[in-house]
């Protein structure tokens, strides 16, 4: 056991292998970068809101701001208040307790505003959606543009969903009303 511990601290280190995942999660975020500039002419502005969630969404969403993933480069910034948002993002299913406080936080974004549900609960109610506490889905509430299901969903899935929700935005701004 002391040989095996010796061998671990003073051994040759392998160097880890080069992530596939993080070049096509670059390729993604350049490409959203330049939907993004054409359909906002700026940077993107999003607001998460959790509205019962376990954190596991969460957690992929704030991986998108650490050094690794580094999502600003791409235009994209995470705001504290919804008065500042563009999009945004519900994770967990709605309970009941939280009704009030997400319609409030929709109501305060500025028009027109894009809601993605990331994850699981927040695209069906997930695993809570029985339960007596939880009304389900963010699409009970708010009117959902978009659903990236997942639990929980990779930054590289959240990242082609925020891409989804670029083109679906750019074809309804292409498309001639109708009279």
């Amino acid at each position: 056991m002391l040989l095996d511990l010796l061998k671990n601290i003073f051994g040759h280190k392998r160097a880890a292998d080069i992530d596939p995942e993080l070049a096509e999660f670059r390729r993604t975020g350049l490409e959203l970068k330049k939907n993004i500039h054409a359909v906002f002419g700026r940077s993107l502005a999003i607001r998460e809101l959790d509205s019962g969630s376990d954190n596991a969404a969460e957690i992929e969403l704030n991986n998108l701001s650490t050094p690794y993933y580094d999502v600003e480069r791409f235009g994209i910034s995470f705001v504290a208040s919804p008065r500042h948002a563009d999009i945004i993002v519900i994770t967990g299913a709605v309970t009941h307790n939280m009704a009030l406080a997400v319609k409030k936080t929709f109501e305060a974004m500025p028009q027109p505003g894009f809601v993605i549900a990331v994850g699981d609960d927040a695209c069906d109610g997930g695993i809570y959606k029985d339960s007596y506490a939880v009304l389900g889905g963010a699409d009970k509430i708010l009117p959902v543009d978009i659903k990236i299901p997942g639990n929980p969903p990779t930054p590289l899935q959240i990242m082609k969903g925020l891409l989804e929700l670029m083109e679906t935005i750019r074809k309804k701004r292409k498309k001639p009303e109708k009279k």
